[in-house]
């Protein structure tokens, strides 16, 4: 006899997205399963403090007639959709009633499904699909002479207001700036035979925004004699257009990128790229949208973190531990999408074998999320949700670092401190001494 829970008690497992099913994009059948689904978080209530999402849907049942999820108008369920970033932190580390459990409660995917169907429908703003090409909108703004009027006009107030109206960007968001001399043309092949082999998928901000981060995970690599290629002709891994709900666009990227990538695994390379959403993509999301593609599994089955592939090296007596002191109070926030990969603490780890490093944990979302922290539209939130993150900086603190360079250069701009944000891999290679 099958006993019912009040809650789950075995490891959280997801089913594929059936996105090319035609009940997919029912509009009827979604908003039975948004009701069903928000009923169950009404009289829970664990993930308040997450996002907006939640006090967004929890104020609207309390504000409406019946103090239930039926008070609350269809139209309105697109205010809780809206605020979604797909973090998936619910899912990983709050909801107690996800797959396996009975009532197969999968927020983040549901919420995915409630774009794609916004997506479809043409609901989306002109400048949001800007925002989620940033392949695109870095091949431009790399081109020598357009970068330093790109990064000039980005630092300018009086221009900020104009492009904040034109592709819908707060004026006081922060911005990356764009690099003309890319991480590909940067990258020089080096000669190394070594088993240890890694190709790294340099992301759209680690080619264009933060090659230097990059650089710096190759030769922390280098270092300990690890073969490295950069990966070639690579498209974006398609997280923007998965929070954008354009599922045909994500699919289109990824057979873009399974040519390259498929060819160096058979060659007995790992992957590896350093920004953790982008890593998530390949190991978890893709597989789920194209479960039917065997390559895709096999990328997946490939795909490391930065800093699990240095704990890999360290199981395997490869990694050089004659660490040098870094006499340095940091701020670590640990990032969103790195958490819901469930590989554990190895940023945490390796850097602990540093000496003299201090370090303080930030176990909390930075609010940032790509275009989330800086559209207009939720500019705000996202500076709300990382306040938290960022009043965790003293006076004492040196650095902020985050696995998420986005998320850490977020957390720095919005502190009541004059901080910078790094990548923990640029403190290895700090400690190294290279």
């Amino acid at each position: 006899m099958n006993k019912k829970r009040e809650g789950n008690l075995e490891p959280p497992t997801r089913h594929p997205i059936n996105w090319k099913d035609k009940d997919y994009y029912n509009e009827d059948s979604l908003n039975n399963e948004l009701e069903r689904v928000f009923d169950i978080c009404h009289g829970c209530r664990r993930c308040v403090s997450l996002c907006i999402s939640f006090p967004t849907l929890f104020d609207l049942i309390d504000g409406s007639e019946t103090f239930e999820v039926d008070g609350v108008k269809k139209s309105d369920y697109k205010k809780v959709v809206d605020e979604c970033y797909l973090c998936d932190l619910c899912y990983m580390t709050k909801c107690p009633y996800v797959p396996p459990h009975e009532w197969n409660v999968d927020f983040p995917h549901l919420m995915l499904r409630a774009k794609a169907l916004q997506f479809k429908k043409g609901n989306v703003k002109r400048s949001h699909k800007v925002l989620t090409t940033p392949r695109k909108v870095g091949a431009v703004a790399s081109i020598p002479v357009i970068t330093s009027i790109v990064n000039w006009s980005n630092n300018n107030a009086l221009i900020r207001k104009f492009t904040g109206k034109l592709l819908d960007i707060h004026e006081d968001a922060v911005i990356p700036k764009y690099n003309s001399k890319t991480l590909t043309k940067r990258f020089s092949d080096e000669a190394n035979d070594s088993k240890f082999k890694v190709a790294i998928f340099g992301t759209c901000y680690g080619e264009y925004n933060d090659p230097d981060s990059v650089l710096d995970l190759i030769d922390v690599l280098r270092h300990n004699g690890v073969e490295v290629k950069l990966v070639k002709k690579a498209q974006c891994c398609g997280m923007p257009k998965l929070e954008l709900g354009d599922l045909e666009e994500v699919t289109n990227y990824a057979n873009e990128n399974i040519g390259p990538l498929k060819e160096l695994v058979e060659s007995g390379y790992k992957l590896m790229a350093p920004i953790p959403s982008c890593v998530l993509m390949f190991k978890s999301e893709l597989p789920l949208i194209m479960s039917d593609n065997d390559d895709i599994r096999k990328i997946s089955e490939s795909f490391y973190d930065p800093f699990e592939y240095l704990s890999f090296l360290k199981k395997n007596g490869q990694l050089k531990t004659n660490f040098g002191s870094v006499n340095k109070e940091v701020l670590y926030q640990m990032a969103c999408h790195q958490r819901v990969q469930n590989i554990g603490m190895h940023t945490k780890n390796i850097l602990s074998l540093i000496p003299d490093l201090d370090m303080n944990i930030a176990n909390r979302c930075s609010g940032h999320d790509g275009t989330y922290g800086v559209r207009k539209d939720t500019h705000e939130y996202a500076v709300k949700i990382g306040k938290p993150v960022a009043n965790k900086i003293t006076e004492d603190t040196d650095l902020v670092i985050s696995d998420c360079v986005m998320a850490g250069n977020h957390i720095a701009h919005i502190a009541t401190q004059d901080i910078q944000a790094i990548h923990p891999i640029t403190l290895v290679k700090m400690s190294y001494g290279i």
